[in-house]
């Protein structure tokens, strides 16, 4: 049980640090320039990592590289990117929110980690708290921020449990790089060709992109990847619950933004969801033996 739990508490680390990455990228980072944020982000973290990790793909690890790198970096960076732009950020991530559920979903089937009910529970719990404390109604909605934010949940749910799946044998610092170089080179020419060179930094934005790259991608997705080696998929996702909370907190504390009763009983939800997720049931007592049947004896015949 102690070991879940040091577990449950390495893999919080990821969705803190995402967290944190909104506030960050809103407040210091160019928005006009998703194509070059998203390679910027991944390729520097990747070969940080990949520093660390001293080992190169094999074999078909070079294909499966640049599908996790898709689908978790790449269009996914793009994608969370263009959501922030054409929704509220409550929007954006309430329907990022959802990706606790997908992942229980996802991972019956393709894992054979079929869901238990607590998780469940506690998943739907979490996403209650999650609307609760960013979602009030009166913003208005985009439907391409919709459909690129669920793109963007999709895909990454997809990664994730794709990731837990294949990379059973490999070391985490190694298949974690693999995938940041191959999410950020698919990009690269995208952003040569839609946005031209690397956008003008300042200091303030050179210090951002560092933070993005090593706490918020390189660290965080170890962390993460690390997560989904040791524990079910569906409980990694509903610890992501964490990252919707630390953007709210670090909105208020940092940035002065409203923190109401709606946003303390949401957080509070939230919490409980995650800790609901987290409780295992006691396994059932094995069944008892039958009952040894005892043969009459026989009373010795006597001699005649």
């Amino acid at each position: 049980m102690e070991a879940k739990w040091r577990w449950l508490l390495v893999t919080a680390i990821a969705p803190i640090a995402w967290g944190s990455n909104y506030f960050v990228t809103r407040q210091f980072l160019p928005m006009d320039s998703p194509l070059w944020g998203a390679v910027l982000r991944a390729l520097p973290a990747g070969i940080l990592v990949l520093l660390i990790a001293r080992r190169r793909p094999r074999g078909e690890w070079w294909w499966k590289s640049l599908v996790l790198g898709a689908l978790n970096v790449g269009a996914f960076f793009v994608l969370v990117y263009l959501a922030s732009q054409l929704l509220p950020s409550s929007v954006a991530s309430t329907v990022m929110a959802t990706s606790a559920g997908v992942l229980l979903l996802l991972a019956w089937p393709l894992l054979a980690e079929r869901p238990h009910w607590l998780s469940v529970l506690g998943a739907v719990a979490g996403f209650a708290g999650v609307c609760l404390m960013l979602f009030d109604g009166t913003a208005a909605i985009d439907p391409l921020g919709v459909v690129a934010s669920l793109a963007a949940m999709l895909m990454s749910s997809v990664g994730f449990v794709l990731t837990k799946k294949w990379a059973g044998g490999q070391p985490i610092l190694a298949v974690t790089s693999w995938q940041l170089i191959a999410g950020g080179l698919l990009v690269l020419p995208f952003a040569l060709i839609v946005e031209g060179g690397v956008p003008a930094l300042d200091p303030a934005a050179v210090a951002a992109f560092a933070y993005v790259a090593v706490i918020a991608t390189a660290l965080a997705f170890v962390c993460w990847f690390t997560g989904l080696r040791h524990l079910p998929a569906g409980t990694v996702g509903v610890v992501g619950l964490l990252n919707p909370v630390t953007g709210v907190l670090l909105g208020t504390l940092v940035a002065g933004e409203t923190f109401g009763l709606p946003q303390a009983l949401g957080t509070a939800l939230v919490l409980a969801g995650v800790l609901l997720a987290q409780r295992t049931p006691r396994p059932a007592p094995p069944p008892l033996p039958p009952p040894a049947k005892f043969l009459p004896l026989k009373a010795p015949k006597r001699a005649e």
